[in-house]
């Protein structure tokens, strides 16, 4: 694949498992890094900062630091100041992810922007049904991301998506996306690697906001049978990915692939 000039990896189900390599991960990162390949780790974790991730994957082995890391906190918060300057803003989230959020002033009382992050623990009733409230009475909602469920050590979990979707139905709104697989966040990670969408690829587990969002956007996309993947889904998706492979492991072979 001669013409690509960076790749972009979703990290959850991909590189990791409850941030646990999966098998081979950390060997076809660092081929990558020694072919000097541009990466960037575009991820919709919201449980932990960049500088926290980058420590816990440089902990396991992965040849990365925070500046090669994108997250949905991150790109939510240059959101929220493009296009909700000065508003007080409500955070649901499970997992500190302030210190991503600069410049963003949170509150917890009257809100102008609802913000879901990622859900867990803090997605109780009485916190959703007080986002309920607050956009019933005027505030924005703006989420993280709309993921359904993540892969972890246990087994799938439910993610935002699912609670969104009863929180806009029942409110009769439709939330601003900031995390994959809006437009904007794939743009914000081709600007930062300096290389335009046709010559970028994007390898992820979630077939619909990872893969074919990031196809839409230009972008060649790589499904890989790990983590979230399901056949199900994947036969049911609206679209079709440029490649599937078994596992990241594999993507250096793919890479290296005349005519891939």
């Amino acid at each position: 694949m001669e013409r690509i000039g960076a790749v972009l990896i979703d990290i959850d189900g991909v590189l990791t498992v409850s941030w646990k390599p999966l098998p081979g991960t950390v060997a076809a990162m660092e081929r990558l890094r020694d072919a000097g390949l541009p990466l960037a780790l575009v991820t919709n974790t919201t449980s932990r900062t960049r500088a926290s991730i980058a420590e816990k994957l440089v902990g396991e082995g992965f040849p990365v630091c925070a500046d090669d890391i994108l997250t949905a906190p991150a790109v939510t918060a240059a959101h929220l100041r493009e296009h909700h300057p000065g508003a007080r803003c409500l955070l649901i989230n499970t997992g500190d992810v302030r210190d991503d959020l600069a410049g963003v002033t949170l509150v917890d009382e009257d809100p102008d922007v609802v913000v879901l992050g990622g859900a867990g623990d803090a997605f109780t009733y009485a916190a959703l049904n007080r986002a309920f409230r607050h956009v019933q009475r005027g505030a924005r909602l703006v989420a993280m991301h709309r993921s359904m469920y993540w892969r972890t050590g246990a087994g799938l979990d439910l993610d935002t998506g699912a609670f969104l979707l009863g929180l806009e139905r029942a409110a009769r709104v439709e939330a601003e996306i900031t995390g994959k697989p809006a437009a904007s966040f794939f743009a914000t990670a081709l600007a930062h690697l300096g290389v335009p969408a046709s010559h970028a690829l994007m390898v992820g587990d979630d077939i619909e906001s990872d893969v074919l969002a990031a196809q839409r956007a230009g972008l060649t996309g790589v499904l890989v049978r790990t983590g979230k993947y399901l056949p199900e889904t994947h036969r049911a998706a609206d679209g079709t990915p440029d490649h599937v492979i078994d596992s990241f492991a594999d993507l250096p072979a793919l890479l290296e692939r005349p005519g891939a």
